[in-house]
């Protein structure tokens, strides 16, 4: 039996990456939450919507019933991502803010967004599909769980994220049109995303406001 959920794991892109980002999402989620002092429930409730929201988002698009009503494996990953983040809370003060925390945003971010890519494809949606599926899976959680905290959602706003997951998108869609297997497809999306994510938060990447765009362009 437990051959056979490893070989599930590791010879199924989707599998693998569902796994990766439900467990880094949640992690995220509740890591914001405990930042907020959010009670217990609410840390669970806050890292559980960022792990799923995207996905079931994903599904609905796709007309069929979303995987996290499915599977009880995928709500033990969420809550496995919580308690990650409770622990992490024991010993650092801003656990949101942590590089793990970070690290772990960007590797959730690159995961659901391939995750969006397969399911797209699969569905046999356009090319525009599958780029909006991937990233409507990546950024979707994130933005129901800062509505939950009282924030504007992240992605809103003139950091270099949702274009992460667009550009991650449009990779995977183009290694496929190329005639290049699902696997190495899935492996460009995530290779993409995360590259990017990392390099966006080291180096400070955000995208023009309008404002701003407005004040140097027009006189």
């Amino acid at each position: 039996m437990t051959g056979g959920l490893v070989a599930t794991l590791f010879g199924d892109p989707f599998a693998v990456m569902n796994t990766v980002g439900l467990v880094a999402f949640a992690l995220v989620g509740a890591s914001k939450a405990v930042r907020e002092e959010f009670d217990l429930f609410g840390v669970a409730v806050v890292g559980l919507a960022m792990a799923f929201a995207g996905g079931v988002t994903r599904d609905l698009l796709v007309a069929r019933i979303p995987l996290a009503l499915r599977s009880p494996v995928e709500i033990l990953l969420g809550l496995v991502g919580v308690a990650l983040a409770v622990g992490l809370s024991a010993w650092l003060a801003s656990p949101d803010e942590h590089p793990v925390t970070l690290v772990a945003d960007a590797v959730g971010l690159a995961a659901f967004a391939t995750t969006g890519a397969i399911v797209a494809t699969d569905a046999g949606v356009s090319a525009f599909g599958v780029v909006a599926v991937a990233t409507i899976n990546a950024v979707g959680g994130g933005a129901l769980a800062d509505i939950l905290l009282d924030r504007s959602p992240f992605i809103l706003f003139e950091d270099f994220y949702a274009s992460c997951a667009v550009i991650g998108g449009i990779a995977y869609w183009l290694v496929g049109a190329l005639g290049g297997p699902s696997g190495v497809a899935a492996a460009a999306c995530a290779t993409v995303t995360v590259g990017l994510r990392l390099v966006a938060v080291a180096r400070g990447w955000r995208l023009p406001t309008a404002k701003r765009f407005g004040d140097r362009f027009g006189g």
